[in-house]
């Protein structure tokens, strides 16, 4: 037994050692970055390629977070990325029950179509969508910019949930049907459960993609109280000599948040949430 388990983690090593250098090398930019941004800025000048700093120093994160208010644009991003999250989990999961338990052939047809919004580049929707906000007098306001997260993040959610939904077994429901359980309380205490791993997994997926759009904060944001951390960091450019130091903070600061959420709510991404509920 213990040859076979030996002979079993050899086979596997050449697999482990490929992931392991794969994950390093997907995490060198970021730890380069974390690692840059506690060099003062002479070494950052003479030795910007170095990977460790000599000295450690909190002195542009002081600069960025203090002087040049990065919290703010931070608090920003951060109500427009979770009030889009919420919504889109919300509306996404509702349609998707509805399409696969009341109209699941139209269903199919209309999240194709649903997704199909995805054919189109951004930026071609850029001068129609800031028409739009304009007449409606959304500009420089987050319900405007909440307002185009949505009409991208929900498409994409419904067609995502609906697949999970899917695999939810009828008979469960069924069952808290004959227990006396209405529709709503199927859908929120059995079915939407048992699919936690789809909604956080979309949950992540909005969250992560409202929180690092900047074309439509761009476009929509023009002061600089309500502007998303995305647009703050590339006003730090427009300098003509660039604050490499406040760039890399900065950059670090609007990384932290997406990791934090991530963290969070990964203890939810487990399958086989429904096993041993149909008897």
């Amino acid at each position: 037994m213990t040859r076979q388990r030996l002979l079993r983690r050899a086979s596997a090593a050449p697999a482990y050692l490929f992931l392991s250098i794969l994950a390093i090398v997907s995490a060198f930019p970021l730890l380069w970055i974390v690692l840059s941004s506690f060099k003062d800025s002479t070494e950052l000048a003479t030795d910007p390629i170095g990977m460790w700093p000599t000295s450690f120093t909190f002195e542009h994160y002081t600069h960025v977070l203090f002087d040049l208010g990065i919290l703010n644009n931070l608090g920003n991003s951060l109500i427009i990325a979770l009030s889009t999250t919420v919504i889109t989990i919300f509306v996404s999961a509702t349609c998707a029950y509805g399409i696969v338990r009341f109209f699941p052939r139209v269903g199919q047809k209309l999240t194709q179509i649903l997704i199909s919004t995805y054919m189109f580049p951004p930026i071609l929707l850029a001068v129609p969508y800031t028409l739009i906000m304009i007449s409606l007098g959304l500009i420089n306001t987050y319900a405007g910019l909440v307002l185009a997260y949505l009409s991208f993040s929900i498409p994409y959610a419904v067609w995502m949930l609906t697949a999970f939904y899917q695999t939810v077994p009828l008979e469960i429901e069924e069952a808290a049907q004959v227990d006396g359980a209405g529709r709503w309380r199927v859908f929120a205490t059995i079915a939407s459960p048992i699919v936690a791993p789809g909604i956080v997994a979309t949950a992540i997926y909005t969250f992560i993609n409202s929180f690092n759009e900047f074309l439509f904060a761009l476009l929509f944001i023009n002061s600089s109280d309500r502007m998303p951390i995305t647009v703050a960091l590339y006003s730090l450019s427009g300098s003509e000599v660039l604050d490499w130091g406040a760039m890399l903070a900065a950059s670090v600061v609007v990384v932290v948040p997406s990791v934090l959420f991530f963290l969070f709510i990964q203890r939810h991404i487990a399958a086989g949430l429904s096993e041993g509920s149909v008897k």
